[in-house]
């Protein structure tokens, strides 16, 4: 065998092998600062802000469920009845049904979709929860 191919063969697999060392290590490093952007923590929005998202009549159909998925993720707990009576800061949900009924551009789904939640995560609140949802929809304009 010539010598000279022996000599491109090898300087061959050793670029090769370079290109391939190269290559994973720059996998890895973005591969770590992919974690690293997950790693930032998601700010939690404020529930006047999303109230005032359910609020405008401008609000597309998308709006209204992220900012329903919002409130089921961050806000989905109410405070605890005071014996017999609702907590003062259940008025803000009985709120939210009305307003989620009322909206031009919502849908059932959505409108279910918040009902359902709320009453699983509160069983105690069933009853108001029906409540403010049976107003809500007896208000809505056919």
């Amino acid at each position: 065998m010539d010598i000279t191919l022996l000599i491109k063969s090898i300087a061959a697999l050793i670029g090769a092998f370079a290109i391939l060392i190269i290559l994973y290590f720059y996998l890895s490093h973005t591969k770590k600062f992919a974690k690293k952007i997950q790693n930032i923590p998601e700010e939690q929005p404020d529930l006047s802000t999303l109230l005032e998202v359910i609020k405008d009549k401008k609000s597309t159909t998308q709006e209204l469920k992220e900012a329903v998925d919002l409130i089921l993720k961050y806000y989905w707990k109410i405070p605890k009845k005071l014996g017999m009576r609702v907590n003062p800061k259940f008025e803000i949900y009985s709120e939210l049904l009305l307003r989620i009924c009322q909206h031009p551009n919502t849908n059932k789904d959505i409108i279910l979709k918040l009902d359902k939640e709320l009453e699983r995560f509160n069983p105690q609140y069933k009853l108001e929860l029906d409540d403010s949802l049976t107003k809500g929809l007896n208000t809505r304009a056919i």
